[in-house]
């Protein structure tokens, strides 16, 4: 599966990429994609809503199953992919780019601490 150096991920199979200001933008990574199915349905999180990390704050549905995203940073979420309500299959083929879910402006960078790189993450799905 492809995991991105520049990238930074959470055990539960969702990345960030920083963009400056404290603001990452959040989708799932390769292997969450390829695990859940074709993905029919986004629900993003809410915009201007402060979430805790690893709170629940979106959903993704497949026709295999449905699947929580969690927070990966405490913070506010600023902004959503609009092109994911017309076609949340984008996930499917480009989780890393045009698949973003949402932006989150980060309230305690300190909690970057707790994310692992793209080697720990690799080592992790492969633990399965």
């Amino acid at each position: 599966m492809n995991a991105p150096a520049d990238l930074k991920y959470t055990n539960t199979h969702a990345w960030l990429e920083d963009m400056g200001d404290n603001k990452y933008r959040v989708g799932i990574t390769d292997y969450a994609q390829d695990e859940l199915g074709d993905i029919v349905y986004v629900e993003p999180p809410e915009v201007d809503k402060q979430y805790a990390q690893i709170e629940e704050c979106a959903v993704v549905e497949s026709v295999k199953s449905t699947s929580d995203i969690y927070c990966p940073l405490s913070g506010v979420v600023v902004e959503i992919n609009p092109a994911l309500e017309d076609s949340p299959e984008i996930i499917n083929t480009e989780p890393y780019s045009d698949g973003w879910i949402f932006i989150l402006k980060a309230s305690d960078i300190s909690e970057m601490d707790e994310l692992i790189d793209a080697d720990e993450y690799s080592a992790l799905i492969e633990e399965g």
